[in-house]
């Protein structure tokens, strides 16, 4: 063991750690574009929709539609319902299966609405039934194939 004294106290590197206190020390963070701009989302994706919703919602009918749009970036999309009505909204934790889906492909699907004050609903358990024919397709993965 050395007899050296510690070395004395290093100023702060950036402005994360200009308000600490000595005992204190500032996390490590990564340096992410998005930081301190990124709303948390009020939609219940698959891991934040409470256990009592989920049983709800796959006790409830199938019901069958058509994609109307989904942005695989963004992360959401809609569905057109067979029997008429407004779109419904489409969260990508909700879609089942290999492919990602695109517009015109033949879904099922079951509903449970969205809080707070529940008025709108969410389509879940999302299966694609039917490819749009014509069109091409991309596994989650990232494999395209072609329909």
């Amino acid at each position: 063991m050395s007899s050296e004294p510690p070395p004395p106290p290093q100023p702060p590197t950036h402005q994360a750690s200009v308000g600490l206190l000595d005992t204190q020390r500032a996390r490590d963070r990564s340096p992410s574009p998005l930081r301190g701009n990124v709303v948390p989302s009020p939609l219940p994706t698959r891991r934040t929709r409470t256990f009592s919703a989920t049983v709800r919602a796959s006790q409830g009918p199938v019901y069958k539609g058509v994609c109307k749009c989904f942005c695989r970036s963004k992360g959401h999309g809609f569905i057109t319902p067979a029997d008429g009505g407004p779109d419904i909204f489409l969260h990508i934790s909700d879609v089942e299966g290999e492919y990602v889906p695109v517009e015109g492909d033949e879904v099922t699907y079951k509903m449970c609405s969205i809080p707070p004050k529940n008025e709108k609903l969410q389509a879940v358990e999302v299966v694609i039934t039917h490819l749009a024919p014509g069109t091409k397709h991309e596994t989650w993965s990232g494999h395209v194939v072609s329909s």
